[in-house]
């Protein structure tokens, strides 16, 4: 007999945990290779983990609900000597935070013992926090000092977020004596003044309806909150004329859809423009590792996809440089449908480089977009409106009526300065505006 371990599955590059929705198998289940074992989700997508082993389930380590880092072993199955192991892909083990010897993902050991929390870090030696938790200690209002004395389940001995909020959730019984703030001293107040404080608390006033946010929302909210405390965002602005595109694509939609057996929307037209830019602009397409900049050879497009139920999720299309016009269609049709159907897989949402979010489908002129962690820009595209504008040609000026679209393009400042975002911006726009209305496709 042998034991596999089943660990947490890296389900992406930014994400270093997933919360356990249900189990399909209890202690002492046969399971199969490739058997669901459980449900997991991050604020990406929710998959399922498949067994790695034939055998038997011999110990489940944690509850359904809990919030368990990549890489962490969850559960252990026996096998019989010689069995089939396979592992998943999806399955890679995070990258280790301090250098290391690489470990295999999958390890057949004897069971050992859960290891007890790493105790805090003596004095004088650094800690190294997060950016979750450093935003949580900020919105909980931890000071430094309190986040110091908080022991660490983490690897050696770091402040994981269930700690954290462990910490916060069981704060409140602890009386703390309130801080003394020594001013110098201020002119006396008259004697009929007097200073009241009241307390805060939270109260709803008018007729409300108090909903609680679902499991995605939470999610989602958390990865823009962690995005915007990570990136000094900025965002420039471009109008560009796409009448060549839409009465291009107005006269082709029949014909391509009858050829190809699909409909092709505005989405990969722009996903096409993008990837020249890009290849032009190759810093656009990167992300920050401390003060390295990782720049990314591959041009993996997300594009933001709305679900029913209001959330929202970012497919990718993979080596969308490699792709033509066809093939790109086939690609943003496919990962739409699957992601309103809640069948996108775990791979479909992992390693973007670069993002567009389609605004102007609901109507919206522009906006601002929030970047989509760790890449260092992204791009919204608004609606298409037909205005009366100034065009300009060799006989003089006339006013035409056009259609007219807005672009914004969000950048972390850290890394995208302002002449290079505005040049990346203003070449998407020219290229949609060159858009040859005589092309094939």
């Amino acid at each position: 007999m042998a034991i596999v371990e089943l660990v947490m599955p890296k389900m992406g590059e930014s994400i270093m945990e997933a919360t356990i929705l249900r189990w399909h198998k209890k202690p002492g289940d046969a399971v199969k290779v490739d058997d669901t074992v459980l449900e997991i989700a991050t604020d990406k997508v929710d998959s399922e983990v498949p067994s790695i082993a034939d055998g038997v389930i011999t110990e489940i380590l944690y509850n359904e609900n809990d919030v368990v880092p990549v890489g962490t072993v969850i559960a252990r199955v026996e096998t019989a000597a010689g069995a089939t192991v396979a592992p998943s892909p999806a399955a890679a083990a995070p990258a280790p935070e301090a250098p290391r010897p690489a470990e295999p993902q999958y390890q057949t050991a004897p069971p050992r013992p859960q290891a007890a929390p790493a105790a805090v870090p003596a004095s004088g030696e650094a800690r190294f926090y997060s950016p979750l938790v450093l935003n949580i200690a900020q919105q909980e209002g931890v000071s430094f000092a309190e986040l110091e004395k908080i022991p660490g389940s983490g690897t050696e001995g770091r402040v994981t977020k269930k700690d954290i909020l462990d910490y916060i959730a069981n704060r409140g019984n602890h009386v703390q004596e309130p801080e003394v703030i020594r001013e110098a001293p201020a002119a006396p107040a008259p004697a009929s003044r007097e200073i009241t404080t009241v307390a805060a608390t939270n109260s709803y006033g008018g007729n409300v309806e108090i909903i609680e946010m679902d499991r995605m929302r939470k999610l989602i909210a958390d990865h823009m909150v962690r995005s915007k405390h990570t990136s000094p965002h900025v965002t420039s602005f471009a109008e560009c004329d796409v009448t060549n595109m839409v009465r291009w694509r107005d006269a082709v939609k029949k014909d391509f859809e009858k050829r190809e057996g699909e409909k092709i929307t505005f989405m990969p037209l722009f996903v096409e423009a993008v990837v020249k830019c890009i290849k032009r602009f190759p810093l656009v397409n990167c992300s920050l590792d401390g003060d390295k900049i990782i720049l990314k050879k591959d041009i993996n497009i997300g594009m933001a996809t709305a679900l029913p139920s209001g959330n929202l999720i970012v497919p990718v299309i993979r080596n969308a440089d490699t792709l033509n016009l066809v093939g790109l269609t086939k690609q943003v049709n496919s990962l739409a449908n699957a992601a309103r159907q809640n069948r996108l897989k775990p791979e479909n949402t992992q390693d973007g480089t670069f993002t567009i979010t389609n605004v102007g489908t609901f109507g919206s002129l522009t906006g601002t977009p929030i970047i989509n962690q760790p890449q260092v820009a992204i791009l919204a595209v608004g609606a298409i409106k037909k205005r009366p504008v100034v065009v300009e040609t060799e006989q003089g000026d006339s006013i035409a009526i056009r259609h007219m679209m807005y672009l914004s393009l969000s950048y972390d400042h850290r890394i995208v300065d302002g002449s290079l975002g505005s040049t990346f911006l203003s070449a998407v726009a020219t290229e949609l505006e060159n858009f040859d209305p005589s092309r094939g496709f």
